[in-house]
């Protein structure tokens, strides 16, 4: 992993080319395939934080400097925020971004029947932004709003706007992620609010739509975050098809790293998530770092793309292991 640090969109966020996700660490239940094989039946909060922890020290030690949680994702702010004290980690040496618009409801439990649930209004965002700082405070360094969409309406809501402004007037960035089969539509709103620092929206082999609108963001000033860039195992070895199985072999690397290689290799991609479970999980998918990506790739892997339509079908229809 290389420790070189980049700026991030007009807001000159300091990062690395890939950061770490705790969406899949800071709660019991997640929609990833492999999950149980990954983590085993034990997650009890204690094993879960410790298991945060390990991540965390790994990949600061392999000079990543950008971590992404939110509200949502259970106990990850909690989590993080007792690492960054117990290894006395300066405000500003590690960027952390954050997230509001769901909460966490699924009471730590595997079976819940439900774990989270969407508010984009001014109340919640006030709520949660002050949950937010209790945890982390000046560790906060950009806060987006989670899954925004063109029909939710939130990119025009003046109240939400509002509350954004004068957020960001305090010296955090703002920013928004994206989620669904029309992330380009919902990219290119908010470029023309031009409040917007950065946006951080799913692309991987599977699902590369959104790469035009994040090319567009780029070009404005927005600095771009990629996630779901394994498209939620999908593109591992729990599931990888046999064409990205077959091109990760040739060139002697894991089909996660190849995926993530994929998106490391756009040139709007200011950061890419991983999303590990796992300090070896982490290890696999920083090599992706090292990876000779070329357009003979590209013309390899280009049939792997869904209709989007067809991809987030499939990914609603996931289960939360």
């Amino acid at each position: 992993m290389t420790k070189e640090t980049e700026s991030l969109g007009r807001a000159g966020l300091r990062v690395t080319p890939m950061g770490i996700g705790l969406a899949a660490l800071g709660r019991p239940a997640y929609i990833a395939l492999g999950r149980d094989r990954d983590l085993g039946d034990d997650r009890s909060v204690a094993t879960m934080r410790a298991r945060s922890w390990a991540v965390l020290d790994a990949a600061l030690a392999a000079g990543i400097r950008y971590v992404d949680v939110a509200r949502s994702y259970g106990r990850a702010e909690e989590f993080l925020a007792g690492w960054l004290r117990d290894r006395a980690i300066a405000p500003g040496t590690v960027t952390v971004g954050s997230k509001w618009g769901y909460a966490y409801v699924g009471d730590w439990r595997m079976d819940a029947a439900e774990h989270e649930v969407k508010e984009l209004s001014a109340g919640h965002l006030r709520r949660q932004l002050g949950e937010t700082r209790e945890l982390l405070g000046e560790h906060l360094s950009l806060y987006q709003i989670h899954s925004a969409t063109v029909e939710s309406g939130v990119l025009d809501d003046e109240a939400v706007l509002g509350e954004l402004r004068d957020l960001r007037a305090t010296g955090v960035a703002i920013g928004l992620s994206t989620t669904g089969p029309r992330q380009g539509d919902t990219i290119d709103r908010a470029v023309e609010t031009g409040l917007f620092d950065t946006v951080q929206a799913t692309w991987n082999l599977l699902e590369p739509s959104a790469g035009p609108a994040l090319a567009r963001a780029y070009r404005s000033g927005m600095g771009v975050i990629v996630k779901e860039g394994v498209a939620n195992g999908r593109l591992t070895a729990h599931a990888a098809p046999p064409a990205l199985t077959t091109a990760a072999r040739d060139r002697d690397v894991s089909p996660d790293a190849l995926a993530l290689a994929a998106a490391l290799a756009r040139p709007w991609a200011g950061v890419v998530l991983s999303g590990a479970a796992s300090v070896e999980q982490l290890h696999s998918n920083l090599t992706a770092t090292s990876v000779g990506w070329d357009s003979k790739l590209d013309d390899r892997l280009a049939a792997l793309a869904e209709d989007p339509r067809t991809y987030w079908a499939a990914r609603g229809s996931l289960d939360w292991q």
